[in-house]
């Protein structure tokens, strides 16, 4: 099982969600360190290749914003409410410049 990585403030952005969606969001994540999908989700290559959302419904929308593809660990790149029917292009502008940072550091390791 893959360790999660979190990334910036992304874990202090999951624990300000209501319990129910914090409670999905970490269920969805544990399925992801094991290998498997989560139960709504979809790629974001807008942001990076093998970069996808978990979708969580709680009375509210929530996301998840990860990187599973590298051997290490799953990445938590960004985690927010969302308030429209589209993605705010300030969340995928932010979750664009931590998934590039992510990959300058892992090639400088």
């Amino acid at each position: 099982m893959k360790p999660v990585a979190w990334i910036d403030d992304s874990l202090e952005r999951l624990r300000e969600f209501p319990p129910d969606a914090m409670d999905d969001a970490g269920y969805q994540l544990d399925q992801v360190q094991r290998g498997d999908e989560p139960a709504s989700w979809k790629p974001m290559p807008s942001i990076g290749l093998g970069v996808n959302e978990i979708r969580i419904h709680a009375g509210r929308a929530f996301r998840v914003i990860y990187v599973a593809k590298f051997p290490e660990a799953v990445y938590v790149i960004h985690v927010f409410q969302k308030k429209s029917r589209k993605t705010a292009q300030d969340d995928i502008d932010l979750s664009r410049r931590r998934y590039r940072a992510l990959l300058a550091r892992r090639r400088q390791a």
